[in-house]
């Protein structure tokens, strides 16, 4: 059981998008299984953290988690994440890896864009210096925007004529056609709505078939912008340069730009946060992703965490992440920007459990509790839930509970820390 997002990293070479998918998804050996029956060599597992109820109702010693872990009432749920092929200029055209680029965005839900904040690596990825950043948003927007318009231009003629004999909706129609591109319905309706389209599609000319698309990937392809290297020299530059572009975009009264909103841009070191997992995993800090510091042999004069000592070297390094990343941002910032990647979406975390009074995974309460937790869609109801566990639950639904034995409504959409504990009735199914 699990959720069925995917995370897309993207990012020109060099820009540390492998340092990035090695900072989110190195879990050694926290745990072993994952809810997904293949992963692909390109894809990875994150860690989303969310709160666990097994803290506010005393089970923290039976939450036992299938997938994933809970520490101090801390739920860390899996989730899909997909190391997509670099991107150039030119992609659209099939410069570079192009057209694989594309298509594997097909499969993604949000895009974690990685940019290099360094100004070291130029908008090709090939090594530089004193390059300003502040285009790479802008242009791998511009790839993707060209990838989806230039599809649908060409055939545009045609769609329109079909659409007008069959008398579909604008809506139907243009689902038709971008149903490669892994959309729904409900994304192309909010697009229109959003831009407040009322033209019939025979009346559209290229600029509005452009703005079209520029408003379906803000629906599509939600951007989240990892800043990279933020401890190299000359990063405060490119930070700089990009945030008075971005900085203040989708903040109120002020449009989107280039489909990013200015609170979805994450400062991070992905290098920082690897070498600080890397010393912890071998015992010579105590350190956790997401702390805004570390604890080394000589803060621990109790010897509470056995930590090994550090050489010289590792000292400076340790020093300079510790300066330049944690003591001036707070953290290294990869945790947040997967924070932020599931949060846009609207995610809500649903706890399915067979007993309400132990929350239990058999009707009895003996077993863990909280083993479960699914990651669904915002306005997901109470009866869809039970179709997304199991289709047997559907065809032998009776009800729904929550916690306090609360009658839940088939129709009632699910939201978090109201009604997200759900236990199910059902007819002709064994307990377990």
């Amino acid at each position: 059981m699990s959720s069925s997002f995917v995370i897309a990293c993207v990012g020109k070479p060099s820009a540390g998008k492998s340092s990035f998918l090695n900072a989110v998804t190195d879990a050694t050996a926290k745990v072993g299984n994952f809810p997904f029956t293949t992963i692909e060599p390109n894809q990875g597992i994150a860690y989303y953290p969310v709160d666990c109820p097994c803290k506010k109702y005393n089970k923290s010693d039976r939450c036992k988690p299938r997938h994933g872990w809970c520490k101090d009432g801390k739920r860390f749920v899996p989730i899909k994440l997909l190391d997509v092929a670099g991107l150039v200029p030119g992609a659209s055209e099939g410069k570079g890896l192009g057209n694989q680029f594309l298509d594997d965005l097909r499969h993604a839900d949000v895009l974690i864009h990685v940019v290099d904040a360094s100004g070291t690596t130029d908008s090709n990825g090939k090594e530089t210096k004193g390059y300003d950043p502040i285009d790479d948003i802008q242009w791998l927007r511009s790839e993707v925007h060209s990838w989806i318009f230039n599809n649908l231009h060409k055939k545009w003629a045609g769609t329109v004529r079909r659409h007008l004999a069959v008398k579909a909706t604008a809506v139907e129609t243009l689902h038709a056609q971008l149903a490669g591109y892994g959309t729904s319905k409900d994304i192309v309706q909010r697009t229109m709505d959003k831009l407040k389209i009322k033209e019939g599609l025979g009346q559209w000319d290229d600029k509005q078939l452009e703005n079209f698309v520029s408003g379906f990937l803000d629906e599509r392809f939600p951007t989240i912008v990892a800043l990279n290297k933020i401890d190299m020299p000359d990063a405060d530059k490119g930070i700089a340069s990009i945030l008075r572009r971005y900085g203040n975009s989708g903040a109120r009264g002020q449009p989107i730009k280039d489909g990013v909103r200015g609170d979805n841009i994450v400062l991070t070191s992905a290098l920082g946060e690897c070498f600080l997992r890397k010393m912890g995993q071998q015992k010579y800090i105590k350190y956790e992703t997401g702390d805004d510091d570390f604890i080394t042999k000589e803060d621990d004069p109790e010897d509470e965490y056995k930590l090994k000592s550090l050489d010289e070297k590792a000292k400076r390094r340790l020093e300079n992440i510790r300066d330049l990343v944690l003591f001036r941002y707070g953290s290294s910032g990869v945790q947040d920007v997967i924070i932020r990647a599931v949060e846009v979406l609207g995610i809500v975390p649903v706890f399915p459990v067979k007993n309400l009074s132990n929350f239990g995974a058999s009707a009895d309460g003996a077993s863990a509790a909280f083993q479960d937790c699914v990651l669904v869609r915002p306005g997901m109801t109470v009866r869809e839930f039970a179709g997304k566990l199991h289709n047997q639950l559907i065809q032998n639904y009776l009800g729904a509970e929550t916690v306090g034995n609360i009658q839940l409504g088939e129709d009632d959409v699910i939201v978090a820390g109201k009604n997200n504990i759900i236990k199910y009735d059902t007819s002709g199914l064994p307990a377990e």
